[in-house]
């Protein structure tokens, strides 16, 4: 077994969310110059005609991938990367994992819905420590980049970013894979990325979100960005909720991972943990 490698400093955090912003960067832009052509457009999955038209990948999810990993490679070529789109790139006698999402939100992307983002994680020894997400739009209307990883918090675009709630308004927000929250004190969000989402609660603009059953990909640079912002991240396993730690040490355990998840404040998550405990109980399960 190889020795894990030192604890990573504030240094070489900062090193590699620069260069997470980079990937993230290449994303962002070539989904700008893609805008309003028409994209070549398959779909992955199995014989069932229904399942076939869950999972779309275009053009641009693979060329994006592909840029991304070579980019990396150039930086650290000793990293392992996890991508949606190709295959599993193990390390070399490293720690570090990268977990790449070139587009997330494609069904958006490829409808002209503009909501999606391009997600980069870095992974030490499976737990999320620095990451940058090119979103369609932010806090401020306009696309750019989350990113966070050097010891200086949340930011984008290189500026800090600090939520400050609205105290006038009773009913925030909350990210809900059916679109609405059954119960609770938020109106529920759908955006259809799960990455972007993880942005919007990292930088306040929902409270709250759930994730039903997302993959490492989709998650691992907003699960950096949130708990960045002093978020609370949990994940449910075989009905509990605990805190979340990590995606495992091994390659193969990070690329399987797939857990029902949910970040926000510390209050609005605790409150969402309760509502599925209730739905639970409400449907029979112990």
């Amino acid at each position: 077994m190889t020795p894990a490698e030192p604890v990573p400093t504030l240094g070489l955090l900062a090193r590699m969310e620069a260069v997470a912003v980079e990937l993230a960067a290449i994303g962002g832009r070539e989904i700008l110059a893609t805008l309003g052509s028409r994209l070549a457009v398959q779909y992955k999955g199995d014989d069932d005609a229904i399942a076939l038209l869950r999972d779309p990948v275009s053009e641009v999810d693979s060329r994006v991938e592909a840029m991304i990993r070579r980019h990396l490679t150039n930086h650290f070529p000793d990293h392992g990367i996890i991508g949606e789109e190709m295959a599993v790139q193990p390390g070399l006698d490293s720690d570090f994992v990268w977990a790449v999402d070139p587009i997330d939100g494609t069904s958006n992307f490829i409808n002209g819905f503009p909501l999606f983002a391009s997600s980069v994680g870095v992974l030490y020894r499976g737990i999320p420590v620095a990451g940058a997400l090119w979103c369609s739009t932010s806090h401020l209307l306009t696309p750019g980049i989350y990113h966070c990883g050097g010891g200086t918090g949340l930011r984008f675009e290189g500026e800090q970013v600090s939520p400050m709630p609205n105290p006038a308004v009773r009913k925030r927000l909350a990210g809900d894979p059916h679109g609405q929250s059954r119960a609770g004190p938020w109106d529920g969000r759908k955006t259809g990325s799960a990455a972007i989402e993880c942005a919007f609660v990292a930088a306040g603009l929902l409270q709250v979100a759930r994730f039903a059953t997302p993959n490492i990909w989709d998650v691992a640079g907003g699960i950096a960005l949130a708990r960045a912002s002093g978020s609370a991240v949990f994940q449910e396993d075989d009905r509990e909720w605990t805190p979340f730690e990590s995606f495992g040490e091994q390659l193969a355990q990070m690329a399987q991972w797939q857990r029902p998840l949910i970040l926000g404040t510390s209050e609005d998550a605790a409150h969402m943990i309760d509502i599925q405990h209730a739905d639970g109980r409400d449907c029979g399960h112990s």
